[in-house]
């Protein structure tokens, strides 16, 4: 397995830059808006989000991280009904404008289970999606608003997003099984 650097440190920290004035240009202000990440890496994801669009914009966001566990398809089987107290966000989302955050989005699953997921918790006037990096390969129909980097992967590519606050240190490569 071989492995390539894509993006360092500083690249990924102009990305996320980047992201936070187009999230803000995007909703034209910041009124309503809430950012929410999909656990665990997508939390870290929004809580950057959330601390740019303060410092460059003065606007303190709400933000949480959603934990998507009850809610994926390819875990849950039977009658289950998905208990919605494990993900108290410390705030409503009815009516707001929703920014979904995610590190890499492939197959849209985690996408869809974090949607099911929101809604359990009230009714937002809008979800956003909010991704560093789209790799394709789509199992459902979902298409994100805002996107760091398109990297198109094959079935034998893996992106490999190392993020500071779990490895610490902040990478993006490409994996390749030969």
């Amino acid at each position: 397995m071989s492995e390539r650097i894509l993006m360092d440190e500083w690249a990924i920290a102009r990305m996320l830059t980047r992201l936070a004035h187009e999230l803000v240009e995007h909703n034209k202000g910041t009124e309503d808006l809430c950012v929410i990440g999909i656990r665990r890496r997508g939390e870290f994801v929004a809580r950057r989000i959330a601390a740019l669009v303060k410092k460059l914009y003065g606007a303190d966001l709400p933000c949480a991280g959603i934990d998507i566990g009850m809610y994926r398809d390819d875990l849950v089987s039977g009658f289950f009904v998905p208990d919605a107290s494990v993900n108290d966000l410390g705030f409503s989302v009815d009516g707001k404008r929703v920014v979904l955050c995610d590190d890499v989005l492939h197959t849209g699953r985690s996408v869809r289970a974090a949607i099911e997921a929101i809604f359990d918790l009230g009714r937002p006037a809008r979800i956003e999606l909010l991704v560093l990096c789209d790799r394709g390969g789509r199992e459902l129909p979902v298409s994100p608003d805002l996107v760091g980097k398109n990297i198109p992967t094959s079935h034998r590519e893996w992106l490999d997003l190392r993020l500071r606050e779990i490895e610490g240190a902040d990478s993006l490569g490409i994996r390749s099984e030969h």
